[in-house]
C-alpha cells in the first residue's frame, strides 16, 4: 500500500507473503550464482522450492521482532551475527521438520566438506549475516519506518 510517498504493508500476513517472495527472489539468484561459479554452466540455472515461501516467511514473526529489540542499541556486526545464528537455526529446524514430515529436505548440503546433518553449513554464516542486515531496511520499508529507496 502506497501512502504519503511510503510503502507500507500494515499486515502481518502481508508481510510474510513479502519476504516469502523475497527469500524466493534471493534463492533464484544465489543458487544461479553459486553454481556458475561451481560448475561454469552459462545457462545460470536456478531453483527453489514451494516450500521455501513458507520458510522465508518466517522472517515476519521471527526476524521483526529480533530487529526492533537489537534497534539503535546493538552494533551491525552483533546484530549480523545475531541473525545469522537465528537465520541457521532456523534453517535447520526447518529442514529437519520438512525432512520428518516428506522423507527430505528442500536442501541437501552432504556435498560440502562441512555440514550439519546435511541441513546447515556453517561456511555460509558471514552470508546470512550479512543478509540479516540487507533485511534491516527491507522491514522498516515494510513497516513505514523508512521512505523508499532515493
Amino acid at each position: 500500500m502506497e501512502s504519503a510517498g511510503r510503502f507500507v504493508v500494515p499486515t502481518k500476513r502481508g508481510r510474510f507473503v513479502a519476504y516469502g517472495l523475497t527469500g524466493w527472489c534471493a534463492e533464484v539468484l544465489f543458487t544461479g550464482i553459486h553454481d556458475f561459479i561451481r560448475t561454469h554452466d552459462t545457462r545460470l540455472a536456478s531453483r527453489s522450492s514451494l516450500w521455501m515461501f513458507g520458510v522465508y516467511g518466517l522472517m515476519q514473526p521471527m526476524f521483526e521482532p529480533l530487529h526492533d529489540s537489537m534497534r539503535g542499541r546493538v552494533p551491525a556486526p552483533v546484530r549480523g551475527a545475531v541473525y545469522a545464528v537465528g537465520f541457521m537455526t532456523t534453517e535447520y529446524a526447518t529442514g529437519w521438520l520438512l525432512r520428518k514430515a516428506l522423507g527430505h529436505a528442500p536442501w541437501d548440503y552432504t556435498y560440502s566438506r562441512r555440514h550439519l546433518h546435511g541441513l546447515v553449513r556453517p561456511d555460509y554464516f558471514p552470508m546470512w549475516a550479512a543478509a540479516g542486515l540487507a533485511m534491516e531496511p527491507l522491514h522498516d520499508l515494510l513497516t513505514g519506518r523508512a521512505g523508499p529507496p532515493a
